[in-house]
């Protein structure tokens, strides 16, 4: 083992990233985290600006992490990380350019890194050892499972514009769609029209309101977080009764255990642990409860179960890998 220092766990998401500090003597098994902090999210590599973004999330997070250690620790230099950021694909070029991308940001070499998709930190986090499958919804969605040989697999998470069914962006942008043809006569008036206007600050009897909707949401920078955060909106409505709301998030249930369904297939899952991660199943509980529904109907012999830890912690334990490769 190298000389005491620190590791980095980092989850990156489009919204935010959070940064997990542990030491490096904790081990490859469970690093005791010392600190944890928030930074900005990133966008696809690709992206204008997103290289940018992608190095000022980490840099910025370890440093509001750094800030919340007590000595020794806060001077201890950084010897491995791992980061599992939205949008990088496996094997890809858009993974090595990270890799070098994150390298930089951090002042580690590549062998002390790993760069990965946010889902595969999540699964490491999730099931340490085990098979099993983890269904992501937050401002995106994922499915991603390992069988008991290794072997994983992923269902979905192509991107917000062809593939985002079941994550808070479609939830709040289904929601402003019924919205909008309630405002212009093909649906009836319902309550889900002002609850989401006002939450864009628009006043329900503005002529104009349905042309400045159409502008906001193409504006830099609102989508997909601008619709992910309309979801709370429609969930609360659905939990009140609102038959509109509840059949947004019946259909964005139903894709989420239909990628559970497609990933324990493919891996030949019978009866897969399921864990439930990412901040609309964790925090939207009429969304979670048709999750549970769904994956009743489609996938009978999976059970929905606590994740064993986070991303953080999956990417914490990726980064004392590389302190210890033969315990990978």
């Amino acid at each position: 083992m190298a000389e005491a220092g620190l590791i980095a766990g980092f989850d990156a998401g489009q919204t935010h990233t959070t940064c997990r500090l542990a030491a490096s003597r904790s081990g490859a098994a469970a690093p005791e985290p010392l600190a944890e902090g928030v930074g900005p999210g990133v966008s696809h590599l690709a992206a204008e600006g997103g290289a940018e973004r992608f190095q000022a999330a980490l840099r910025l997070s370890l440093a509001e992490t750094r800030a919340r250690l007590g000595a020794p620790w806060a001077t201890a230099p950084l010897q491995a990380a791992a980061v599992g950021a939205s949008g990088i694909e496996q094997g890809s070029a858009v993974q090595q350019r990270a890799m070098a991308l994150a390298a930089g940001a951090l002042g580690l070499e590549p062998t002390r890194l790993v760069v990965s998709g946010d889902e595969r930190t999540a699964l490491r986090g999730a099931f340490p050892q085990d098979a099993g499958i983890v269904v992501i919804s937050g401002t995106g969605t994922i499915a991603v499972g390992r069988d008991g040989r290794g072997r994983e697999h992923r269902c979905a998470g192509w991107g917000w514009l062809l593939d985002g069914a079941g994550s808070a962006m479609d939830i709040g942008r289904d929601g402003l769609a019924l919205s909008l043809q309630m405002a212009d006569g093909r649906l009836a008036e319902g309550p889900l029209r002002a609850a989401l206007w006002n939450a864009l600050n628009l006043e329900n009897g503005d002529p104009e309101a349905a042309q400045r909707i159409k502008a906001l949401v193409v504006e830099p920078g609102f989508a997909p977080a601008g619709f992910a955060r309309l979801a709370p909106v429609v969930e609360r409505l659905a939990a009140a009764g609102d038959r509109a709301a509840n059949t947004i998030l019946e259909r964005n249930a139903a894709a989420l255990a239909t990628s559970v369904r497609g990933v324990a297939q493919a891996l030949g899952l019978t009866a897969p642990p399921v864990a439930a991660m990412g901040g609309a199943l964790t925090h939207l509980a009429v969304l979670r409860r048709q999750v549970e529904q769904a994956l009743a109907q489609q996938l009978p012999g999976a059970r929905l179960q606590a994740p064993h830890g986070d991303a953080c912690a999956g990417a914490l334990a990726l980064a004392a890998e590389r302190l210890c490769p033969t315990l990978s």
